[in-house]
């Protein structure tokens, strides 16, 4: 630690830090453009300059110097740094004057008004008047994609954006051409961006060069009620603030989370918000003469009572889908329970993870934090940049750091940083845990491409197999991680939401025949064959919705309060932002009313009822943004189960990044998208 005096107060700083940091550790406010905390330096706006006593006679940029650069005081007194002086506020006058030489004077109009940094720091650090009289430079706008809109007049060149897409993103989608005063950004060749992170260009433009384009000239910030709560997109669990005017989502935002997402988040976390309104349920349906009508809840209810009562317990089945919260999860098996059947699964896509087990064998184990302590990655049948993009960001931060050695098997792909390609299936796997030399903190990273298979259960002994062997398990480390797709997997497993003695799973419940009676609780991923009564509990128009006999609307993730549990066994607690649209109701009140007309109450009458009885049940879940570890003998005793894995080469979980779940699909937005990506994929096989 060093001692330096920041406008006469001590502080005590590592000397690696800036000296932009090391004031606002003493409480001093420095302006800033072109500075973040997560990107490289660039030290070109030159906002946040400050006087160092005893340095070089004119102001310092404080982004571009460190701590351990000053010299010390006379007679070894600490290092002074003024920010309030005479030099510094004439030297930030300058700079603000020049700055707004060529921006234009159309804040009224600009949709970052109330969010812009530059009329912010203007009020504070300019001044009233200018003395530049030419006239201002005028760029063209570019097109840089479906997501991000561009107001290039008001660029400052503080090249946020394009260090983003060059560090975080991997992808350089984003550049400057010219010079000095004809140097403009854009994309090569004016081609949209081809990340899954491109939305975060808009976060990071300290002015309003790039805006969200879906949402513009919607509204202002300070007609948005701003509620707190978790993307549901992946199975991340990324933490988001979702606005909202009246009944209306108008947009989502990111929110920082060190342990999770950092402050990024994925453009499909970003822009469907459009899908939360299209294509919705907003009353019960019943189908008659092969034809969906509209019906009361009373009807709906009644219809469903009557099958249920006339079909015996082993033919009737469950399915939860990958949006449900834990609470609804939790209602649907008490329902299963007082019906006596054994028939229930939350994997629809046919994955082989069982909490027989134990929970680490289904965990993100390492945490995504803890992907920076890695030493090495094994990555199976996974495309962590389509299936978690935030995550495969900081899989790409800790390869940049250097010394991490990335090893993939499954289909070759572009994951934004190198890696050794090690075949496509179980035999590459196998061969590799036979001959490669183990390494410190091994990161193995298992995709639900190795698990939704029929022989998941080998790949998914392999994966422990690696772990075990080529240093994956330690003291203190445990790198056996399965990468979910799923918001709602890991909470529906830990419920045990899995087929009992003699039951039936997804794909077994979806065929002609098996079944008579089956409840869907959101389950859009599955195609039911005919011949089962479908009652589905859900919220679009989308596939489960097409197959079912009964719908009983429901709500969408930003329209109720809920826990989910990400990838890594996080407990988190989504809030609810607007009300659900016409009659839907929450998901858990839907299977009350349910059980009501059945004649056999579940025993709650609200949802803090239902907490209740959730956590005298499975007390993890009272800690909320915690993680109840699962432990590694768990893995070893997973790795001695035997295994025998079939020669097919792993395929991705995720064909199609922005179609993913029924939100998603009901986008016009992601549709834009979709198409976009599909004429790359299309371009480049030709």
């Amino acid at each position: 630690m060093t001692k330096i005096l920041v406008d006469g107060v001590e502080v005590d700083v590592p000397g690696e830090f800036t000296l932009l940091q090391a004031c606002e550790q003493a409480g001093a406010e420095i302006p800033r453009f072109c500075y973040h905390e997560r990107l490289s330096i660039a030290g070109n706006c030159r906002m946040c300059l400050v006087e160092v006593k005893g340095g070089p006679p004119k102001p310092q940029a404080s982004c571009a110097m460190s701590v351990k650069d000053l010299r010390p005081g006379p007679n070894g007194a600490p290092p002074e740094v003024l920010t309030k002086s005479p030099m510094v506020k004439k030297a930030r006058e300058g700079v603000m004057e020049f700055l707004l030489i060529n921006h234009p004077l159309d804040c009224p109009i600009c949709d970052q008004g109330g969010e812009c940094d530059l009329q912010d720091q203007a009020l504070v650090f300019g001044v009233d008047s200018s003395r530049f009289h030419e006239n201002k430079r005028a760029v063209e706008d570019k097109y840089i994609g479906v997501l991000v809109k561009t107001e290039m007049n008001r660029c400052i060149h503080c090249t946020r954006c394009v260090r983003f897409t060059a560090e975080v993103a991997g992808t350089g989608d984003m550049g400057a051409i010219g010079r000095g005063e004809d140097m403009e950004i854009t994309t090569y060749l004016e081609s949209a961006m081809t990340s899954e992170l491109q939305g975060n260009v808009a976060d990071l433009c300290p002015v309003g060069a790039l805006l969200p384009k879906p949402q513009s000239f919607r509204g202002r910030p300070w007609e948005y009620q701003k509620t707190e709560t978790i993307d549901v997109m992946d199975a991340l669990g990324s933490a988001i603030r979702v606005d909202s005017r009246g009944r209306e989502v108008m947009r989502i935002l990111p929110r920082i989370n060190d342990l999770v997402n950092e402050e990024w988040i994925s453009d499909k976390a970003r822009q469907i918000v459009d899908g939360l309104k299209t294509q919705r349920l907003d009353r019960p349906y019943i189908r008659e003469n092969g034809r969906l009508r509209p019906a009361s809840w009373q009807e709906a209810l009644a219809a469903v009572a009557a099958k249920t009562k006339a079909t015996s317990a082993s033919r009737i089945g469950a399915l939860v889908g990958d949006l449900a919260a834990v609470e609804e999860t939790y209602a649907l098996k008490l329902l299963a329970e007082q019906l006596g059947t054994p028939s229930l699964d939350c994997r629809q896509d046919g994955a082989k993870l069982d909490p027989k087990f134990g929970r680490a064998s289904y965990l993100f184990n390492a945490a995504v934090a803890g992907i920076e302590q890695a030493g090495a990655a094994l990555i199976i049948g996974a495309n962590p940049r389509k299936e978690a993009p935030v995550l495969n960001a900081r899989l790409r931060k800790r390869w940049l750091k250097g010394d991490f050695k990335i090893s993939l098997v499954g289909e070759r792909v572009d994951l934004t940083y190198g890696y050794d390609y090690l075949g496509a299936g179980p035999e590459s796997l196998l061969q590799f845990i036979r001959s490669a030399k183990p390494a410190e903190k091994l990161l193995v990273i298992v995709g639900q491409g190795a698990l939704a298979r029929d022989d998941g259960e080998a790949a998914l002994t392999l994966a422990a197999q690696a772990a075990q062997r080529l240093g994956g398990l330690g003291d203190g480390w445990n790198g056996f991680s399965v990468l979910h797709t799923a918001a709602a997997r890991v909470g529906a497993l830990d419920l045990g939401f899995t087929p009992g003695a003699g039951g039936l799973d997804a794909r077994a419940m979806a065929k002609a025949g098996a079944l008579d009676l089956i409840f869907n609780l959101g389950a859009d991923e599955i195609a039911i064959e005919p011949g089962a009564f479908v009652v589905y509990i859900g919220t679009h128009g989308d596939r489960g919705a097409h197959r079912a006999d009964v719908i009983l609307p429901g709500a969408a993730y930003t329209e109720k309060s809920g826990l989910y549990v990400n990838t890594e066994g996080r407990v988190q607690r989504a809030f609810r932002v607007v009300f659900p649209p016409g009659e839907a109701r929450e998901d858990w009140a839907v299977l009350r009313a349910l059980s009501g007309a059945l004649g056999n109450p579940l025993p709650f009458d609200s949802l803090a009822a239902l907490r209740r009885l959730l956590v005298e049940s499975h007390p993890h879940f009272a800690e909320l943004d915690e993680i109840a570890p699962g432990e590694s003998a768990q893995v070893v005793a997973l790795a001695n189960h035997p295994a025998v894995a079939m020669k097919d080469s792993f395929a991705p979980a995720i064909q199609n990044f922005y179609f993913t779940n029924p939100i998603a699909r009901a986008s016009a937005i992601m549709a834009e998208c979709s198409a976009l990506a599909q004429g790359r994929l299309a371009q480049a096989a030709e």
